[in-house]
């Protein structure tokens, strides 16, 4: 089998000019020489569109994907990019790529298999979560029901309680931020109220 190599992207991108390059020069040498697997999880913070050049940065950020183009052109290997952000993927990229998978946001029924075994066994959960509602309201991925379980969970520990629907609803709110998603009335339905509360 191959070495599968997960890129972190936070170590690759620097501010500094010219070591995003480097870093990026140093992962496909090592990849070419061991024949490993290149896998660039939330792809789309480095393969993102170019952008209008305004000032410097644009530039630099500019010629950054050029190089990136350059080097995933030369590599013989695999290279395995994922996002949930398809969209924010440069054009040029998604033409060089020979493989295009969707996996669709799973539909209610999985999202509540999910979200009814997501927590471990001794984590405490008070009876009024509605496991239903977060299934039947949110369409999510498997990965975002996994974030929204974890803050979740960090709330009601640090509140010294068990995870409760207040717990769930914020967190919830914390990842439509982090996704850019709007909080709308329609989408919090009863609990809407939640959403001003502190944890």
């Amino acid at each position: 089998g191959l070495d599968l190599y997960k890129i972190d992207i936070s170590a690759v991108v620097s501010k500094y000019i010219g070591e995003t390059e480097k870093n990026l020069n140093r992962i496909f040498d090592e990849a070419e020489h061991s024949n490993a697997i290149l896998f660039f999880d939330e792809a789309d913070a480095l393969f993102g569109k170019r952008s209008e050049v305004k000032d410097a940065h644009d530039r630099y950020a500019n010629i950054e994907i050029a190089y990136l183009l350059q080097r995933m052109e030369e590599y013989e290997g695999i290279t395995i990019l994922a996002t949930n952000l398809r969209q924010n993927i440069d054009e040029a990229f998604t033409r060089r790529i020979r493989f295009i998978i969707e996996f669709p946001f799973p539909e209610k029924e999985y999202r509540e298999r999910i979200w009814e075994g997501i927590w471990p066994k001794n984590t405490p959960v008070d009876a009024d979560i509605d496991l239903d509602f977060m299934a039947q309201q949110f369409e999510l991925t498997g990965g975002n029901i996994r974030n929204i379980a974890l803050t979740s969970a960090f709330y009601a520990a640090n509140n010294g309680r068990a995870v409760n629907m207040k717990h769930l609803i914020l967190a919830t709110k914390r990842e439509f931020q982090k996704m850019g998603k709007l909080c709308e009335k329609a989408d919090f339905g009863e609990h809407y109220q939640l959403l001003q509360s502190n944890v």
